[in-house]
């Protein structure tokens, strides 16, 4: 019962996570493409901070339909700058920008642009080194996480589920060239191999999909050679060869449906791992390239911060990425238990 509270705990963390990441742009305080809204002046703010800004001028923009506002945010429609002060005098605005906690900016003049030209808005998880607010940019960097995890692992199901399976049916020499090969891939490192992969497609977003997904299917492969192994003597595939059924018929409809446990165990623990890699593709900056808000290229941004007075900036990202990781271990360890396949042959 234990067990399963903390799975049930990972899934509830994953599916509110994946919903964050899904609403993105309509649910952040910063609704600009990749939450880049800079303000230099608010750079490393604690967590809490609430400031004013006046609207120096205003931008006639059509508003885009939710869904794309939803996928790729909107650019704003105006200009701010934080301030200390204001007041309106003479169809003017007269205003004090904020320079610093222990500093007053003079008194500027600035257009008057209308009654709600002066708004508040409260940085709950503080700003960056370049004033960003931190919390627009942790939940769009579940995006990047979320589409890395699941392509990736797509990525390695479709290879690694196809190679094991022509393994484990076929046997003889199709199983010692893909023996061979998978062995090959074991033995590197996965993050060595990965950076190789980007070397040779470049840098970029889509870039990382396939090379972590060429990187993780070898595990996949070598369960599901072991699993069919075992499944192809067994009757229900005997006498689907007596009816004259063909091999790919066989390996499709009646032996990868009796392993589909296995291979969602291990396409849980694969998203886990992807994510990590990517994280570490960020931080090496092999990764997402900014300003895409990346957890691994967050981390890489503020490491520095550790050891002085703004080391959650480095921190809460860090977070984000242990407890993702964490939340996708326990589900694969449910799942696991629940399909029982420590006591099922998986031996390669």
């Amino acid at each position: 019962m234990f067990g399963n509270r903390w799975t049930f705990a990972g899934l509830l963390f994953i599916v509110l996570m994946a919903i964050a990441g899904i609403l993105g742009y309509l649910i952040i305080p910063d609704q600009t493409p990749n939450a880049n809204t800079m303000h230099l002046q608010l750079s490393n703010k604690k967590p809490g901070r609430t400031f004013k800004f006046l609207i120096i001028s205003r931008a006639n923009k059509n508003a885009g339909s939710p869904i794309r506002r939803m996928l790729y945010g909107e650019d704003a429609d105006f200009k701010s700058i934080p301030i200390t002060s204001y007041r309106v005098s003479g169809g003017k605005v007269y205003a004090r920008a904020y320079t610093g906690d222990d500093e007053t900016g003079e008194e500027v003049q600035y257009p008057f642009t209308g009654k709600d030209n002066l708004y508040t808005q409260t940085f709950w998880l503080g700003t960056d080194i370049y004033g960003r607010d931190m919390l627009s940019r942790l939940i769009l960097g579940i995006r990047v996480s979320f589409s890395v995890g699941l392509v990736a692992v797509c990525i390695s199901l479709l290879i690694g589920v196809s190679l094991g399976a022509v393994a484990g049916y076929f046997g003889g020499g199709a199983d010692t060239m893909i023996s061979w090969l998978t062995n090959v891939i074991w033995s590197l490192p996965s993050l060595l191999l990965v950076i190789a992969i980007s070397f040779a497609l470049g840098k970029g977003f889509w870039q990382i999909f396939i090379a972590i997904g060429l990187s993780t299917w070898v595990d996949v492969a070598r369960l599901v050679r072991g699993q069919v192994m075992a499944l192809k003597q067994v009757e229900f595939v005997e006498a689907a060869r007596a009816l004259g059924y063909s091999d790919a018929r066989i390996i499709i409809r009646h032996i990868l449906p009796n392993i589909a446990g296995p291979i969602l165990v291990i396409a849980s623990a694969n998203f886990a791992a992807a994510i990590l890699l990517e994280t570490g593709l960020s931080f090496l900056g092999f990764g997402a390239q900014p300003p895409v808000p990346s957890w691994g290229g967050m981390i890489r941004e503020h490491y520095g911060y550790i050891v002085m007075d703004a080391a959650y900036l480095a921190i809460l990202p860090g977070l984000a990425i242990m407890l993702t990781v964490y939340a996708f271990n326990l589900l694969a360890t449910g799942l696991r238990d629940s399909f029982d396949v420590r006591t099922q042959n998986v031996s390669v």
